[in-house]
């Protein structure tokens, strides 16, 4: 299955009030059963004797289950009179199954033991999706929820490009498109379809032969709709303002039909429907509201990423792969180890000077909209909050000098709580202005804007960095969270987690894999190619093999050298970090027969000149700190008389095996229970 993402014009007041009024009733919905739900779960852990006695006996007393969630939703509907106006049956039924799957998550432990937290209620502004019901594939013209009527082919005849041949159709090959054609050219207002009219004639044979010259006809519906793409819902069962009719704008840049063509140009693999907002200060409302179409067909792959796929298949290559905190590093050789089949390549990837300043310059605008918007909420609260020391100090002088009292219209002290350094009164009690919520609505959307970025930019040097070095690589399985803890301004900024998790998908789709060893069996940075151990704390960012002390004399970039291990280091088990082991004397061979590229590939990073923008450096040349404040407070750490163990080193610890980088599953051997569910 995929989705795609289809935009919804909402322009028409009507039609944005009474969807509105539909994500405010399903808020209420799932509220009312996320409420219930806690509840009957709480009773569930309080009764200890029935459930050590029979546990499934008494969650079917309590009615904890999807059954039971199911039918407190339709309990909610039938007591209040204004749900049934807006909200059906149906979409109380799939968001009673929603809150059933955080539940069941809470209940049930998975396949390592762990649950997770109580469930909880959400907030209003994290209520993002109401969720549809799938359409039968058995049962002819059956969807129960939200609907998606019309063709391509008619959305692309009322509104194609003027420029575009005529014979250019749905089922054109995307190869017979003159570059850069333009295919769509819908208009800035698009109109809403109307529901089609008219009698329809059926083909009945039976009927047919017992009447002849009698035709048999039936009221025309959305279904017998051929036109431009619509999302349609009934409404409630209450409703009396008819159905909801929502025309789709289809995405119209370069290069996007043959991505449209694969989703939308077979009907009857439309599967489901969601209606989704997200926060668009620049939309009527601040809200931009999207359906999202679940198909039952695979995602689309460009032409260009099925060819480089193919070609980094063909690679038979072996690497290995070193996050850090402010780089990734690559290094591979020929999976043969000879050096007639291939030289040895390494990548250095880190933030480049322009992406240094981007990142400061939204920095500096982030900051500037959070003091704003805490400027508004001060002005607009003003008893929620104490006078500053300067305000305090300049209303004492003025009343030593028998001046009048000036008033403070914002204080700039910190804000009024309880004895229990509780805010006197909670947040959401406080009055927003309108300046407020808009200013609020552009900071989430950069916030997303710059997630999407980040999401854009992983991706893109996975498929550079794949088909340079091949699909097979093997990465340290580290734990960002503690990362996080230490640095995590330099982790937010270049997002190793995100790296290595879309370099793992990028692997897996060329048809290979991202393994991971654990670092407490192999200690990749601690050790050199040779087999000797090299000790090295978190500073020491330049790995050397010292002859005086019966090393081999290597010298090379801390990260580029831990890379080098990591291609060969063996798991037993794939799926089991703690079986990897390092071969130091595959190492050790592929140090000789590659011994002059090998120590060019340790000093200097030979990056594809394909590679995304990048910063390819010598090891010996001494690194930039790209966050001061970060590498400052991590020496300041580190020095000392004492000696501070590295995470790295190898430990017998092989019962405490970390969570891997890019995800963010808890550690398996300690309990932990609490995981935040914001559903």
């Amino acid at each position: 299955m995929s989705v795609i993402r289809l935009p919804l014009v909402v322009d028409d007041p009507a039609a944005r009030r009474r969807v509105e009024l539909l994500f405010a009733a399903m808020w209420q919905v799932k509220r009312a059963v996320q409420r219930d739900a806690r509840a009957v779960v709480d009773a569930y852990w309080a009764g200890d004797v029935r459930r050590e006695s029979d546990a499934k006996a008494w969650r079917a007393e309590l009615g904890l289950s999807r059954t039971g969630l199911e039918r407190r939703a339709y309990a909610h509907v039938e007591r209040s009179g204004w749900l049934g106006d807006h909200v059906s049956k149906a979409l109380a039924m799939h968001q009673a199954d929603e809150v059933w799957a955080s539940v069941a998550r809470h209940l049930h432990p998975d396949a390592s033991g762990q649950r997770a937290g109580r469930p909880k209620t959400g907030t209003w502004w994290e209520y993002t999706r109401i969720p549809g019901r799938a359409r039968s594939h058995t049962v002819e013209r059956k969807w129960e929820t939200f609907r998606l009527h019309g063709t391509l082919a008619g959305h692309l005849n009322a509104f194609r490009h003027p420029a575009l041949p005529g014979h250019i159709t749905p089922s054109t090959q995307t190869a017979a498109l003159p570059p850069g054609a333009s295919v769509l050219a819908q208009p800035r207002n698009l109109p809403a379809p109307h529901r089609p009219t008219g009698r329809i004639p059926t083909s009945n044979d039976s009927d047919t032969a017992n009447a002849p010259g009698r035709a048999r006809t039936r009221a025309a519906t959305w279904f017998d709709h051929t036109g431009p793409l619509t999302v349609v819902f009934a409404g409630g069962p209450n409703s009396s303002d008819g159905e909801l009719v929502l025309p789709v704008r289809l995405p119209q840049g370069a290069g996007r039909w043959a991505y449209l063509a694969h989703y939308l140009s077979d009907p009857a693999g439309w599967h489901k429907v969601d209606l989704v907002r997200r926060r668009d200060a620049a939309a009527p409302g601040g809200w931009a509201y999207e359906a999202h179409l679940m198909v039952l067909a695979p995602g689309y792959t460009s032409p260009a990423s099925r060819a480089r796929r193919i070609q980094a298949a063909a690679l038979d290559r072996t690497g290995g792969v070193d996050g850090n905190v402010s780089s990734l590093a690559v290094l591979s050789f020929p999976a043969t180890g000879h050096p007639d089949h291939g030289p040895v390549r390494a990548d250095m990837i880190t933030l480049t000077e322009a992406e240094q300043h981007t990142l400061t310059v939204r920095r500096r605008k982030a900051k500037g909209r959070q003091r704003a918007l805490d400027r508004s909420r001060r002005a607009t609260n003003p008893a929620q909050y104490r006078p500053s020391r300067h305000q305090q100090a300049r209303d004492e002088r003025r009343h030593t000098a028998g001046l009048t009292p000036k008033t403070t219209a914002t204080p700039a002290g910190p804000r009024r709580t309880t004895t229990a350094k509780k805010p006197a009164q909670p947040y959401r009690h406080d009055q927003l202005s309108t300046s407020y919520r808009t200013l609020r609505a552009r900071h989430a959307m950069a916030a997303a804007r710059e997630a999407e970025a980040k999401h854009h930019r992983a991706r893109r040097i996975a498929a550079v960095l794949v088909a340079a070095h091949g699909p097979n690589l093997t990465v340290e399985d580290c734990d960002i969270r503690t990362w996080f803890r230490l640095w995590g301004r330099a982790c937010s900024a270049t997002t190793p987690g995100r790296l290595i998790a879309a370099l793992a998908a990028e692997c897996t789709a060329t048809g290979g894999r991202l393994l991971r060893a654990s670092t407490f069996t192999t200690a990749l940075s601690q050790h050199c190619l040779c087999g000797r151990r090299a000790p090295k704390s978190l500073r020491d960012r330049i790995h050397h093999c010292d002859p005086a002390g019966g090393g081999c004399g290597l010298r090379g970039d801390r990260d580029l050298v831990s890379a080098a291990l990591a291609a060969f280091t063996t798991l037993t088990d794939p799926d089991d970090p703690t079986t990897a082991h390092l071969d130091h004397t595959r190492a050790r061979t592929a140090q000789i027969l590659f011994a002059q590229g090998l120590q060019e590939a340790l000093t200097e990073s030979t990056a594809p000149k394909s590679a995304p923008p990048g910063r390819t450096r010598a090891a010996a040349e001494p690194r930039r700190n790209t966050l001061p404040r970060q590498r400052t407070a991590s020496a300041r750490r580190n020095a000392g008389p004492c000696t501070v163990a590295t995470p790295d080193e190898t430990r017998p610890a092989t019962e405490r095996p970390k969570a891997h980088a890019g995800t963010t599953r808890p550690h398996t051997g300690r309990p932990r229970t609490h995981i935040r569910d914001k559903s």
